[in-house]
């Protein structure tokens, strides 16, 4: 467990690319502004306010690929099922801060999962830009 990286998978770093090859900026390993400082994000999009969470199958436990070990495998459910609550549980304190938890799977094609990300990117600005006008419809400069 010692070896496993907080950051810089190679996922990850798949989706960063592509990501940075599409003219996206965005920071990386980082709390996002009105959360636990604990909880780091893996990719976050300051704009449209979305945290990435690039997830691996094992320790997030993917339904695709879920696999318990067979050594000492009543520790290992516990500790799969208390991460599992923890990402709930981010998710749930990213939302009420204002942010848009977005998980990506480790499996999962690096060109698809960008595809979601600035979907939901354009999405969450067009949405935040529409709350942010006056009341009488016009805009002010």
């Amino acid at each position: 467990m010692r070896r496993t990286r907080r950051r810089d998978t190679a996922p990850e770093l798949a989706v960063r690319r592509e990501l940075h090859r599409r003219g996206r900026r965005f920071l990386v390993d980082v709390s996002p502004p009105g959360t636990d400082r604990r909880r780091r994000a893996d990719l976050l999009l300051r704009g449209a306010r979305v945290a990435v969470f690039v997830d691996g199958c094992f320790w997030h436990s993917c339904p695709l690929h879920l696999h318990h070990p067979k050594a000492n495998a009543a520790w290992w459910r516990v500790k799969l099922a208390s991460v599992v609550a923890r990402d709930r549980d981010t998710d749930a304190r990213l939302r009420a801060a204002g942010w848009f938890p977005l998980r990506v799977w480790e499996h999962e094609d690096p060109r698809t999962a960008v595809d979601r990300i600035v979907a939901t990117q354009r999405l969450l600005t067009v949405t935040s830009s529409r709350r942010r006008r006056p009341v009488d419809g016009r805009r002010t400069m």
